[in-house]
């Protein structure tokens, strides 16, 4: 099986790192047994991020290695050491590259070096038990569980960046003029599709340097999958101007200069959003019997159309000279014509005073709540350990989830599912359940043995949630 050298659109699969978990320690040392919680934070996982880096031409990389994903941050530790963040990866890509979800929305154009794009953050760590600690809880037995990363599936589709494109019909002498302009060594022979690769050369001429791009594959039929060029037509969307490369020597019947300029431009018309771009034409292989006198036949009706006609010959190089500084000078204009872009501007929209943080709604397996804190709550939580899932109720209700399920009209036994339709936890809703742990520590995260006062400890009270612990059912 052939390996491809060239890819210029590929399928990705990225994850973030997962935040490391927070540690549950109570520090002890000599004499004094129980010095309050000392459990560190977990690290943050490493983040996906996408680099611009004008030295690569192809996606051939991904090609090979489809999944990539950052390193997981570290659990915290006893004694408040904190876990370390787990490393990002930066995939670095070519200029032009355009990043798109799976269903084919775009997300970013990265354009120009350095550009960088996070596609995949880590996830944050999960706090310890010393971060936990407050003069209300003062010994926590639990601690938060770090967030998993962002996994998704890209497309990378590659749009070469060039000032001119090269079009034309196979063997028309495309990679010949680009080696001829530039120090772009293509491969060149004398059979159709010898380029299977766009080329890409820096010309210099009329005080401006300007890239050119060989389109390989064009012939009719090509924008609905015949030969290569529907592979190609992309990467001639960012070019400045566009440069017909026409045989004047080919011995194919039924071909000829003008037919071979109408095929070629009924199939940029079918690839659309090509109308406006500035075309010359460089009618090639002069330098062959017969094809000068064809040449000169046509290019009387070629500049009747409104184009600028040059009369070339790679191989001897007549005529380049010519051809390179009227490409200069589209290239000029256009430039001249492009205004600069604008100052990035950061905007600033707060939220509004009375905005929620959440919504229920009344579904057919029950109350459904969404929202971006209490999905990340119920990820930190540790549904094993009581105390967890009580903190996780209180946080719950100062945030006027059980309010405002009351307000709808939830009635105690109902079902109440936090998160989306396919990662979501279930809880019964009861009013009359106890807070957390509370029965069996008095406050919630205290320790008598740290208080003196233990009895007037174990006598305060939280106020009651209105959740249940999640069913043996787990997840939905």
């Amino acid at each position: 099986m052939a390996v491809p050298s060239f890819v210029d659109r590929v399928t990705l699969n990225v994850a973030g790192g997962d935040g490391g978990h927070g540690c549950t320690s109570v520090h002890r040392e000599k004499f004094k047994p129980f010095g309050g919680p000392d459990g560190g934070d977990g690290g943050r996982g490493g983040s996906v991020i996408l680099q611009v880096d004008p030295g690569l031409t192809t996606l051939v990389d991904f090609y090979h290695a489809p999944h990539r994903s950052g390193a997981n941050g570290r659990p915290g530790e006893g004694n408040n050491k904190s876990g370390a963040d787990g490393a990002d990866i930066v995939l670095r890509v070519p200029d032009g590259t355009v990043v798109s979800t799976s269903d084919g929305d775009e997300l970013i154009d990265l354009v120009g070096e350095g550009t960088s794009y996070v596609i995949a953050a880590g996830g944050a760590g999960g706090l310890g038990n010393a971060s936990l600690a407050s003069t209300r809880r003062r010994a926590p037995g639990f601690a938060l569980l770090g967030e998993p990363g962002d996994r998704r599936t890209i497309v990378l589709e590659l749009k070469l960046v060039a000032d001119v494109g090269l079009v034309g019909f196979p063997s028309a002498g495309k990679s010949s003029l680009i080696a001829a302009l530039s120090r772009a060594r293509p491969k060149i022979a004398d059979y159709p599709f010898t380029t299977l690769v766009p080329n890409l050369g820096v010309v210099t001429a009329g005080g401006a340097s300007f890239t050119v791009a060989d389109v390989p594959g064009l012939i009719e039929g090509a924008s609905e999958g015949r030969g290569l060029g529907h592979e190609f037509l992309r990467h001639i969307e960012r070019c400045s101007a566009l440069c017909h490369v026409i045989d004047c020597g080919t011995l194919e019947p039924g071909r000829d200069p003008l037919s071979d300029l109408d095929v070629i431009e009924a199939e940029l018309e079918k690839h659309g959003g090509l109308a406006e771009r500035p075309r010359i034409v460089a009618l090639n292989k002069v330098d062959l019997p017969d094809a000068r006198d064809l040449a000169a036949l046509v290019r009387p009706e070629l500049e009747a159309r409104g184009l600028e006609v040059f009369e070339i010959s790679a191989a001897t190089h007549e005529g380049l000279t010519e051809l390179s500084y009227a490409m200069s000078r589209l290239v000029r204009s256009r430039r001249a014509a492009t205004p600069e872009p604008e100052a990035t501007r950061i905007v600033l929209r707060p939220r509004a005073v009375d905005e929620q943080d959440f919504t229920v709604v009344h579904e057919t397996d029950g109350w459904r709540v969404r929202g971006t804190r209490p999905q990340r709550w119920v990820r930190q939580t540790d549904f094993t350990n009581d105390e967890a899932v009580g903190y996780l109720a209180d946080r719950l209700n100062r945030l006027g989830v059980e309010d405002r399920l009351r307000e709808l009209g939830a009635e105690p036994g109902d079902t109440v599912l936090i998160g989306d339709d396919d990662n979501a936890v279930v809880f019964d809703f009861d009013p009359s359940v106890p807070t957390g742990a509370e029965h069996l520590k008095g406050v919630r995260g205290s320790d008598p043995r740290l208080d003196q006062k233990t009895s007037r400890t174990v006598a305060r009270r939280d106020a009651p949630h209105r959740l249940k612990r999640p069913r043996e059912d787990g997840k939905a």
